[in-house]
């Protein structure tokens, strides 16, 4: 995906998931992924505990997705790529509530310390021995077993296996570690339960749609927010909102039914489709990034994902309507660190939540 906004009318690109060959996924071919373990971008200070901890439950986050978005004008972000965590903790997932999600941000200059300055080859490469995934080849970083966060505890007693703290440690004793450890499949790099289903993100531009329609959307978006920032509502007004309410989801159904399983919607500067009147953040909900820019809207992700990640799909479970993601307008430049952006839940307002998935798709 590129970050660099249209010339004139900001365009939409979808992502879909595909089946790939593993190595695709790998930092190396910069790719944008659902599930698995983070490809780490820059090969220096990925994300760690406890800022990787869910800000309710304080348990680690799991990798949910990544998306690359280089911005070509810009070298400081001629590879640039966003990765989101989500907790899995089912209890986090109040209304509307973003505190069991994390979003960060990491670029790097097209010379860089980890990876050649011409693209990567579209084959596959050449079979030798297979790259340690267990660590950060430039850095040598340690990682997880578990969920592929930086780990630099390692078990006691084969040393064999790094974990990012106590609670990933006990999880891989309890299901296969207590039985490999200090023998030779201690060290296999084999998949964790924890991890959501890996697929590669796939993008393809939305078809434009008709003028009155966008005008019409424009239009009720604007009446949203106004009913959003109401200090107070009578009755009548209440009664209002909902059918407005029903009108904006219709809205949104109506959009995503030319591609029902798009689960990501890319438009650097363009507006979420949002699946609710109610919770729409207005300009003062986002907070500027800390280099002083404004945050934009970048990208978000759809109820539809929600499908493939092996979640209840009914009860008390992890579940969003969407999740808007917002980075720095100017994409500030950290070095090759990874920068804390701001991302916003919005859940459904009153329908279940099978007849919802099942509805948008």
């Amino acid at each position: 995906m590129s970050g660099d906004p249209g010339p004139s009318s900001v365009k939409v690109d979808l992502g879909f998931l595909e089946e790939a060959e593993p190595w695709r996924l790998l930092s190396a071919q910069f790719p944008s992924k659902v599930g698995g373990k983070p490809a780490w971008l820059s090969q220096k200070s990925p994300p760690s505990l406890p800022g990787l901890e869910c800000e309710k439950c304080r348990l680690p986050m799991a990798f949910l997705l990544q998306v690359y978005a280089p911005i070509s004008d810009e070298d400081r972000s001629f590879h640039r790529t966003l990765f989101l965590f989500c907790c899995k903790t089912r209890e986090c997932y109040t209304s509307n509530d973003s505190r069991c999600m994390k979003v960060f941000r990491c670029q790097l200059p097209r010379r860089n310390d980890f990876y050649p300055y011409d693209p990567p080859s579209e084959d596959e490469p050449p079979s030798g021995p297979e790259q340690d995934q267990s660590v950060l080849s430039v850095s040598g970083i340690k990682l997880c077993w578990v969920c592929g966060c930086p780990g630099n505890k390692a078990c006691s007693r084969c040393h064999t296996v790094n974990y990012c703290g106590k609670h990933h440690q006990t999880l891989h004793w309890k299901t296969t570690h207590k039985r490999e450890c200090c023998t030779p499949e201690a060290s296999i790099v084999t998949t964790s339960s924890f991890l959501f289903p890996e697929s590669e993100l796939v993008t393809e531009p939305e078809e434009e749609e008709d003028t009155k329609e966008a005008e019409e959307e424009k239009e009720s978006e604007d009446c949203a927010t106004s009913a959003d920032t109401l200090a107070e509502t009578d009755l009548e007004e209440m009664a209002m909102h909902e059918n407005e309410d029903h009108k904006v989801f219709q809205r949104f159904k109506k959009r995503i039914r030319a591609e029902p399983h798009q689960v990501v919607r890319y438009s650097r500067g363009g507006s979420p489709l949002w699946v609710s009147s109610q919770h729409i953040p207005s300009d003062q909900d986002i907070p500027a990034c800390t280099c002083g820019a404004k945050r934009a809207f970048e990208f978000q992700v759809m109820p539809q994902l929600l499908n493939s990640l092996c979640v209840d799909a009914t009860g008390d479970s992890i579940d969003w309507g969407t999740l808007a993601v917002y980075t720095c307008s100017a994409s500030c430049d950290h070095d090759d660190q990874y920068c804390p952006e701001f991302i916003w839940k919005q859940d459904f307002s009153s329908e279940p939540t099978e007849s919802r998935r099942q509805g948008c798709t």
